[in-house]
């Protein structure tokens, strides 16, 4: 049981524009400190869900707490206390990036010295570069002043839409390590839309999946991932000969696929290198072994459906 502060609790979420559902049953909590991974293939109903979260447009049925606290009746208290990225970062190209920061904080009324401005470019990794004008900066260098703006306001959640769409490696590194800071240095919470399963892994300590407009799963992501069992499949032959083998060991209780030149199981980690080697002293010949988890499987499976 997780007893942190809830920070965000949503029930049954649905939004219709016209006839068409976008969102049709979500429910999630997000609690404080975490970084909340939101993870769906393209079009199932992420940014139309965390738009709700930002009272930019408003739920058709269901109801959303932040801070305990419900947002159709509190909105202005609550907003005050979320930072968010949902498009991306947009800046007046010809001005630096200290301006642009002084400029944002003066639309938004926030009183704040060039010092704290001078600490959040350096926090974001941007030291050195706050007199040059933004029209020189990479979209990486945007994406990170675009979450040093997030902090103007020193805000306790921040929900971040896609960040790392369109950055090269190095600049999804570097987003990555920075929203690990958020949690680590920060003590902030984060939650993170995504449409790819292996960038939620890395720094999400929570996680939800959707698809369709619909919660699909939801969970510590430690949890999901050692309780998927591994989807191994051998490439090999003869394949009458193997499942034959299979049938007769061990791991005959393995649920079992069988193609032309290919046997997948499921099974763990620990049994792949003892089947391979039972093959192998059957005189069945080897040719590759593909490992995907579960977990994996089944989010490649809700994005192929949704695509088909």
């Amino acid at each position: 049981m997780n007893h942190a502060k809830k920070i965000v609790e949503v029930k049954h979420l649905v939004k219709y524009y016209g006839k068409f559902c976008a969102v049709s049953d979500v429910s999630f909590d997000v609690y404080e400190n975490d970084v909340f991974g939101f993870l769906g293939p393209n079009g199932a109903g992420k940014s139309t869900t965390l738009r709700m979260l930002l009272s930019l447009i408003k739920p058709t049925h269901g109801t959303i707490a932040l801070f305990e606290k419900s947002l159709s009746d509190h909105r202005s208290a609550i907003l005050s206390k979320v930072g968010c990225i949902v498009e991306k970062p947009d800046f007046y190209k010809y001005l630096s990036a200290q301006k642009n920061l002084e400029v944002f904080a003066r639309i938004s009324g926030i009183g704040i010295s060039k010092t704290k401005i001078a600490e959040l470019l350096e926090f974001v990794g941007l030291q050195g570069r706050a007199n040059d004008k933004v029209s020189g900066f990479s979209h990486g260098m945007k994406q990170r002043l675009g979450i040093a703006q997030t902090l103007l306001h020193d805000p306790d959640l921040i929900i971040l839409d896609e960040p790392t769409t369109g950055l090269d490696p190095q600049g999804i590194i570097d987003v990555r390590n920075l929203i690990l800071q958020l949690k680590h240095e920060k003590r902030k919470t984060v939650i993170l839309s995504s449409h790819i399963l292996s960038e939620i892994e890395r720094i999400a300590n929570r996680m939800i999946i959707i698809n369709k407009g619909k919660t699909v799963v939801q969970g510590n992501v430690a949890d999901l991932v050692s309780s998927s069992a591994l989807i191994v499949t051998f490439n090999l032959t003869p394949v009458d000969k193997a499942l034959e083998v299979l049938r007769h060991s061990n791991f005959s209780a393995c649920k079992t696929l069988v193609n032309n030149a290919s046997l997948t199981l499921q099974t763990h980690a620990d049994a792949i290198a003892q089947i391979n080697a039972m093959f192998c002293s059957n005189d069945i010949q080897v040719s590759g072994i593909e490992v995907k988890r579960q977990l994996e499987d089944y989010f490649l499976q809700q994005v192929q459906s949704y695509a088909n």
